[in-house]
């Protein structure tokens, strides 16, 4: 009878998960997100869910069947500014599918695919828009060319964006608002003065994986790289104070220095990457970065940065920490993240909402960069043409990227008759 009992008891788990598992999937939410690169259209769904697209002509289309799923609540009530994305359709053209139309102004190359939840959103179903005529188009260099190289190059990078919000505030505040308006009001600070250009990172509202980051500052030649950052730390809105933080290649210099390295590199899966699939290029850096004074100079930066930022207001650390940010992983410029303050904090999130104390953390981070270069006046004065030392991991096409010349044009200036180059080869860059 025991045993009868319990067959029956798990044949009835059984029917009551398969009922589970026959719910449809519910798409219930849409946001767009315009890059400069590509459109991001990003379905927020209940559960993971099976998904097919056909890509249509006469007139361009993309057709997406969902299977078993259902939309709830207008989603086809957007601004479609851009170039790509003229208007969001909704049909059931089979009981069981649901049917979501992209109506296009051109053809595109799609890319599409499904999130699991984090600590901000649920499931979400993903679609990358880029133009037909180059898959991977890189974003456009923020700057235009000047007719004067200055003294340095700082590229300013405003942390997360699109959908990765950041950390949020009590009040709703935003870490990726914050950080975009103070890194614009470094932006004014460093382009009046004559010895400095500026380079924006993030020019909008959009997602921007961390590897791409030091990409576009690698090729506008940047001399140094600013992340900025705010915060939070849910356990205590008592915590407070302003961080800088460099790259460590042998672990985080504290407990919070790694957890704070954990949750911002986590940016890249809120935004869609992971950070498993990639090549050994960030290994190589790391492996360069052990050879060279870069992670010494991003800590001497930090230190004055630092310094700068203490006398706007509490510090919460007063050192520059360190830890593994994959921001800060490039091996050709002194980079540092800083943290401006803790929206999880109530004061510091009504300070960091004042256009007055943004302009202050600006002003204060722009001070300590002089500073710092007051003190390497050499390493970035242009007395002579560009010579590259080539390392671990780079090639020709790569090097003529980074500084926006042609491979041929190396090639030419250096004699080489082949694309190969060797490590510790120093190649003369000619003028772009």
């Amino acid at each position: 009878m025991r045993k009868h009992a319990l067959v029956l008891l798990f044949s009835c788990a059984i029917g009551f998960s398969s009922v589970l598992q026959a719910a449809p999937a519910v798409v219930k939410n849409l946001r767009l997100w315009r890059a400069p690169d590509h459109t991001r259209v990003v379905f927020d769904v209940s559960k993971k869910v099976e998904h097919r697209v056909i890509i249509l002509g006469n007139p361009d289309r993309l057709v997406v069947d969902l299977s078993n799923a259902i939309a709830v609540g207008a989603l086809a009530t957007k601004n479609y500014e851009g170039p790509f994305l003229k208007g969001i359709r909704i049909g059931k053209p089979k009981p069981n599918i649901l049917r979501i139309v992209l109506d296009l102004k051109k053809k595109v190359n799609p890319r599409s695919f499904v999130l699991r939840p984090n600590e901000i959103y649920g499931h979400r179903l993903v679609f990358d828009l880029y133009d037909k005529k180059q898959v991977s188009k890189p974003i456009p260099a923020p700057s235009p060319a000047p007719t004067k190289k200055p003294y340095a190059i700082v590229a300013i990078d405003a942390g997360h964006g699109g959908e990765d919000p950041g950390a949020i505030g009590r009040r709703g505040t935003r870490e990726k608002n914050v950080t975009f308006k103070v890194a614009l009001e470094l932006k004014k600070l460093v382009d009046k003065d004559t010895l400095l250009r500026s380079s924006m990172v993030r020019r909008g509202d959009y997602y921007i994986s961390l590897r791409k980051r030091t990409a576009i500052a690698r090729r506008e030649q940047a001399d140094l790289f600013v992340s900025i950052h705010a915060d939070a730390y849910p356990k205590s809105k008592s915590v407070s104070g302003s961080s800088v933080y460099a790259l460590s290649q042998r672990g985080a210099s504290s407990e919070g220095a790694r957890w704070l390295a954990d949750k911002e590199n986590a940016a890249d899966l809120i935004g869609g990457v992971s950070l498993r699939d990639k090549d050994d290029l960030l290994a190589k850096v790391l492996w360069d970065l052990s050879m060279t004074k870069t992670v010494s100079e991003s800590l001497s930066l930090g230190r004055f940065v630092l310094d700068e930022l203490g006398r706007v207001g509490r510090l919460h650390r007063k050192h520059v920490e360190q830890a593994g940010f994959a921001v800060l992983k490039s091996p050709d410029m002194p980079s540092i993240l800083v943290e401006t303050a803790f929206l999880s904090n109530p004061s510091e999130e009504k300070l960091l909402r004042n256009r007055n104390h943004q302009r202050k953390i600006a002003t204060a981070i722009y001070k300590g960069i002089k500073r710092y270069l007051k003190q390497k006046p050499m390493q970035f004065t242009p007395s002579g043409p560009i010579v590259h030392i080539v390392r671990s991991g780079d090639s020709l096409s790569e090097i003529a990227v980074r500084y926006r010349v042609s491979m041929g044009s190396i090639k030419k200036a250096n004699n080489m008759k082949t694309d190969t180059v060797r490590i510790g080869q120093k190649l003369k860059i000619p003028a772009s």
